[in-house]
């Protein structure tokens, strides 16, 4: 499946806002968008304003850079929403907040979601005890989340807990720091959500 592979940083000058991309880096003065508050490409500051189209483009793309999905994926999360009974958007956002690799960043494994997706693709962690490389596998209730023995000593496992202190664990997820591992008690709330309009989502891909 084909994946993003320029500059990340180019991602949240272009939205205008963090996305957190590079993890601890974001939160430190090196991060691009502190040096250079404006969108990539030519040197000009200006504001241009977007049409109700290009809006509702921009909400669609920052939730797509958020959670590093490609738009045939993207695309298909929607229409699975569209099908289970509910809010769409907002059951859009579950089904993105449901995926392993989101959770293993919000439990604090990882700095980030890239991070996240390629250690849980080199089979890093269990769930429930069974060994999952899948990083788009939907968690459940009541699942439990956790590195495998042998990777419990990796740098970037550290580093991500060392992170991780430092952010609020949401609470649909409860965290045995002792054990090293999570559990997802319930989904998650619009409250502990993005802030992504996903309304706009929804009315860009029902056009």
């Amino acid at each position: 499946m084909g994946r993003y592979t320029g500059a990340v940083c180019r991602l949240c000058r272009r939205e205008k806002e963090k996305l957190f991309l590079k993890g601890s880096r974001c939160l430190t003065e090196k991060c691009a968008l502190t040096a250079k508050d404006y969108p990539p490409g030519k040197r000009v500051r200006f504001v241009r304003k977007l049409s109700g189209y290009g809006v509702r483009l921009r909400e669609k793309q920052k939730a797509r850079r958020i959670y590093g999905l490609m738009e045939k994926q993207f695309r298909l999360y929607f229409e699975r929403a569209e099908r289970v009974k509910g809010v769409t958007g907002v059951k859009l956002l579950e089904l993105l907040e449901r995926r392993l690799d989101n959770v293993v960043f919000r439990i604090g494994f990882t700095t980030g979601r890239a991070q996240a997706r390629q250690l849980v693709g080199h089979g890093h962690f269990l769930v429930n005890g069974k060994k999952v490389d899948i990083p788009s596998y939907s968690v459940e209730i009541g699942d439990e989340i956790q590195p495998r023995e042998k990777s419990r000593t990796l740098g970037v496992i550290k580093e991500g807990l060392e992170a991780g202190s430092q952010r609020e664990v949401p609470a649909w997820i409860e965290v045995d720091e002792s054990g090293l591992k999570g559990k997802v008690l319930r989904f998650p709330v619009r409250d502990e959500m993005p802030p992504i309009q996903e309304q706009l989502i929804v009315e860009l891909y029902s056009k």
